[in-house]
């Protein structure tokens, strides 16, 4: 028995066969365009008047293919192969495109890409180059020196030339505009794929220290020979400009070049240091600062309450009613969390970046960091906060305006000391936070912690520097230890020495020792305070 045909599903059928046709032929077109070394499939895109090319590249492409914008022709005859900057001087100074290389984030950057499962690079800038462009006899140059054509070779692919492929062939030469120090960091991840290990560098490309291996991120990080060599296959975005288009001079393509530099790295403000521990996560430390941030009671914002946490300034005013910064609380949980967990920051001999600590020890740092807080917020300087007093009063100096108590637990310096001592004395010396914290009170009742710009305050020449009246950041190691040895956490007659001699050094101005008592005293009169009962 025949079945009569439905006209309307046959010709549905034939447009479903001929799109299924056009693309495999569409692919096989491809495969053979993009089979080609030569040539990169783009977009292109326009902005601002400026023609741009838009595509991926493998990281291996990347790295060889990819100069450094100092290695321009122009910059040439003043370029140090050494550390791939252009010398600067007289002759220089106005066509530098580019900041210094620091050398020193290859290894970081490196260890990035091959040890941190979910990485990501942004796309990079380049500048595409023809030989003809740096001569100015080729026939490609016309009346008054101006291009006739475009340094970018682009065939489109489409009727509005919209899609197509860029000739990158091997004369082509490409520069990486924005986007130097990803270059390097790529090119340092080749370096470990192909020989197995990585120098370390100073900023200005001098070997430091010893070299990253393969075997050390299979040790630190379980990071699996073969898909470290697989890296090399993924691919990252990349913006091509012409480094010379039609009706432009030499120099009016320089110019060009370097303006798009300039605006965009005017666009691309550094993080700062608070901003990248708001975003860090892989840095244990920092996870557990910003989740004590906004739960515990002491810092969690409240209604008809000032906020208590400066998110990205690294300091803290002396009239700001804050009481610390995100930054403070990452290194007061550095200090006092990594004498635990110290595997959470790799060896600096080997240079190695931190990981992300698994969950469960993420919840028992920050247990212990919340449990330090609870102690801390109920020592007296802490508890005036909650009748009312606001910290610029306990923060100021006596002889600033307003004056204030000069109390070294509202200043982010003293708040980092006193966590690294209290990590030292309760994770090292095993004594417990209730033991520590009973001594503390009575020390901070009787204004252990306050009047530090007085010469009878522990902290006078250590945290406060009376020639200039200001903190004293440099002394906060001293202050740790100084905390350490009135917790009991000092035994050692060397150690304790030593101590002795640091804080007579630290009191002692033009030959002269300042005492307890406020008058001059030779350096070794100055002794240790008593150990807190």
């Amino acid at each position: 028995m025949n079945i009569p045909s439905n006209p309307a599903t046959d010709l549905a059928s034939q447009i479903l066969d001929r799109e299924n046709q056009e693309k495999q032929a569409l692919a096989l077109l491809l495969d053979r365009f993009l089979s080609r070394n030569d040539q990169i499939l783009v977009q292109k895109i326009e902005m601002g008047g400026s023609e741009a090319y838009i595509g991926s590249v493998t990281l291996e492409w990347f790295a060889s293919r990819v100069r450094f914008a100092s290695r321009l022709p122009l910059f040439r005859p003043k370029f140090n192969s050494d550390t791939q900057n252009i010398e600067i001087d007289a002759e220089t100074i106005e066509e530098i495109q580019q900041r210094p290389l620091d050398w020193s984030r290859q290894a970081p950057l490196a260890q990035y890409l091959a040890a941190r499962k979910h990485h990501k690079f942004p796309p990079v800038l380049v500048v595409i180059n023809q030989p003809w462009v740096d001569n100015p006899k080729a026939d490609e140059w016309g009346e008054e020196g101006k291009a006739i054509k475009s340094a970018a070779d682009f065939m489109p692919l489409d009727k509005d030339a919209k899609v197509g492929l860029l000739n990158v062939s091997e004369d082509v030469t490409i520069f990486a505009l924005d986007g130097q120090h990803r270059l390097m960091g790529v090119q340092g991840l080749m370096e470990l794929i192909q020989t197995g290990k990585l120098q370390r560098y100073k900023k200005e490309k001098k070997p430091t220290g010893g070299v990253i291996t393969v075997d050390d991120l299979r040790e630190e990080y379980q990071v699996d020979p073969a898909y470290l060599q697989n890296l090399a296959k993924e691919k990252i975005g990349i913006e091509f400009i012409s480094a010379i288009v039609p009706g432009e001079t030499r120099e009016e393509a320089r110019r060009r070049v370097r303006s798009i530099f300039v605006h965009v790295n005017l666009m691309a403000a550094p993080l700062t240091k608070g901003q990248l521990a708001q975003l860090d996560e892989n840095n244990g430390f920092a996870i557990i600062a910003r989740k004590l941030a906004v739960t515990h009671p002491l810092f969690k914002d409240k209604e008809n309450r000032s906020p208590r946490v400066n998110w990205d300034s690294a300091t803290v005013a002396s009239k700001a009613t804050v009481l610390t910064t995100l930054q403070a609380l990452t290194e007061m949980s550095e200090r006092y969390l990594g004498q635990k967990f110290p595997h959470w920051k790799p060896s600096q001999d080997k240079g190695l970046i931190p990981m992300r600590p698994d969950d469960e020890e993420l919840e028992e740092g920050l247990a212990e960091f919340h449990k330090l807080f609870d102690y801390l917020a109920n020592l007296p300087s802490l508890q005036r906060l909650e009748s009312g007093e606001e910290t610029p009063q306990l923060r100021r100096f006596s002889f600033e305006k307003d004056g204030g108590e000069g109390n070294i637990l509202f200043r982010p310096v003293g708040q980092v000391a006193l966590a690294q001592a209290l990590g030292i004395v309760v994770f090292r010396k095993k004594l417990s936070l209730k033991t520590v914290f009973d001594k503390l009170r009575k020390f901070d009742t009787d204004d252990g912690f306050s009047n530090m710009e007085y010469p009878e305050s522990l902290w006078y020449g250590v945290l406060y520097d009376p020639n200039k009246k200001r903190i004293l950041v440099a002394g906060r190691d001293l202050a740790t230890k100084l905390i350490v040895y009135i917790l009991g956490g000092v035994h050692d007659d060397l150690e304790r020495a030593d101590l002795r001699r640091d804080l007579a050094e630290a009191r002692t101005f033009e030959d002269k020792a300042v005492g307890f008592n406020g008058k001059f005293v030779a350096p070794k009169e100055v002794g240790l305070p008593p150990v807190l009962n």
